[in-house]
């Protein structure tokens, strides 16, 4: 499944999710590397 998230103020990460952090954040995969940040609401990513 593709999640979309935002890595700091204003950088956008699209990737296959990997799972979800303790403290809320998203993993997702995008190549080999793991990226993590705060879930795009769905509204925002349509």
């Amino acid at each position: 499944m593709l999640k979309t998230i935002t890595v700091g103020s204003c950088v956008s990460v699209q990737g296959t999710y990997v799972g979800t952090t303790a403290d809320g954040r998203v993993e997702v995969r995008v190549g080999n590397q793991i990226f993590r940040g705060q879930p795009v609401s769905g509204a925002a990513a349509a």
